[in-house]
């Protein structure tokens, strides 16, 4: 049997509304024919998609319209009308993009991904990422947590005071899990999120909800990720630090968590999609990756912006992991399953 968790996450879609954005030449609106593209992304990059959807209209004629949603929430959608696929592209998070992949959502997009490093690309061709992003944490200055590491995190002051999303309904929350197994083995992580959970407000399926409560002291500390946690205080001058907890060595380590995207199987707008995709990775537009999206870009060719509140001051000092998510993938309903002996949730 499939655990609660994943079914809750996959089946969630049937209740959520979803905005839609079109971006069209003048912004005029494009409607979805065949000169359209339909995108069913995981929320997140909105500010930054406006301005390179705009851009590639008056460059291809091509009108975007774009859907957003929950890292898996989109994935369900597309699963959903996999009968009578409505969207051309997805974009969503590990392990959701590889769930979609096995599911048979994907299909190869024939573009070209040399610049991309082998990590963040899929062997078989049916996706890519389009943004690189890390896991992180945020604390209130309440908090008073300097060069923290994870037993910090289980001090008793911080009971009520600290959430995390849940893994399996999150791709940040899932993305905790995975790392901590890395960095203190699949028993170890068990203990510490035992522990953990006495401080735990409870389940969260959204990472990006906990980002006010923490901003108006709510919360002390919570998870989050580079991108939204620094595009948060940028556009909603949010009161919290961007942090990554030390291990007891005080080496601080983080995992990968990409925006990946890939052609839907059945696209009705195929060609146009590809054509979105490639235009994503071009260098141009990477270039404009750290600046306005403030993640990190995934073509090796092109450089990130330091300076203040930057991904690259977040990430300095930082070991990065990249997993084989396909591997965790294939673990990951027991991990689940585990977790939730382990937490009583």
């Amino acid at each position: 049997m499939r655990h609660l968790a994943w079914v809750r996450t996959w089946t969630v879609a049937a209740a959520l509304v979803f905005s839609v954005v079109v971006g069209a030449c003048g912004g005029t609106g494009g409607g979805t024919g065949p000169n359209s593209v339909t995108v069913y992304s995981a929320d997140g990059l909105g500010p930054w998609y406006k301005t390179r959807f705009e851009e590639f209209t008056q460059s291809t004629g091509i009108s975007v319209n774009l859907v957003e949603a929950g890292s898996a929430e989109v994935v369900s959608r597309v699963a959903k009308e996999r009968a009578n696929p409505q969207a051309d592209m997805l974009v969503t998070l590990p392990p959701f993009v590889q769930k979609a992949a096995s599911n048979g959502l994907l299909v190869a997009a024939g573009v070209d991904v040399s610049a991309v490093a082998d990590h963040n690309k899929d062997r078989d061709g049916r996706y890519v990422a389009i943004v690189d992003n890390y896991l992180t944490f945020i604390a209130n200055p309440a908090a008073a947590l300097k060069d923290a590491r994870w037993d910090d995190l289980l001090d008793p002051r911080f009971k009520g005071k600290l959430q995390y999303s849940t893994p399996g309904q999150a791709g940040d929350g899932t993305a905790m899990l995975v790392l901590l197994q890395r960095l203190m083995g699949e028993q170890g992580a068990l203990d510490y999120l035992g522990r953990l959970q006495h401080n735990n407000v409870g389940p969260s399926s959204s990472t990006g909800k906990l980002q006010p409560k923490v901003s108006n002291a709510e919360l002390w500390v919570a998870n989050g990720d580079v991108q939204m946690n620094l595009a948060s205080i940028r556009e909603d001058r949010s009161n919290f630090s961007v942090f990554i907890p030390a291990a007891d060595d005080g080496v601080r380590s983080t995992i990968s968590l990409p925006y990946v995207a890939g052609i839907t199987k059945g696209a009705t707008h195929v060609e146009n999609a590809k054509k979105l995709l490639d235009y994503l990775l071009s260098t141009r537009v990477q270039q404009t990756v750290s600046r306005e999206a403030l993640g990190m870009p995934v073509r090796a060719d092109v450089k990130t912006e330091m300076g203040p509140d930057t991904p690259s001051n977040v990430m300095a000092g930082v070991n990065i992991w990249y997993p084989d998510w396909d591997q965790v993938l294939g673990t990951l309903d027991a991990s689940l399953t585990a977790y939730q002996k382990a937490t009583g949730s």
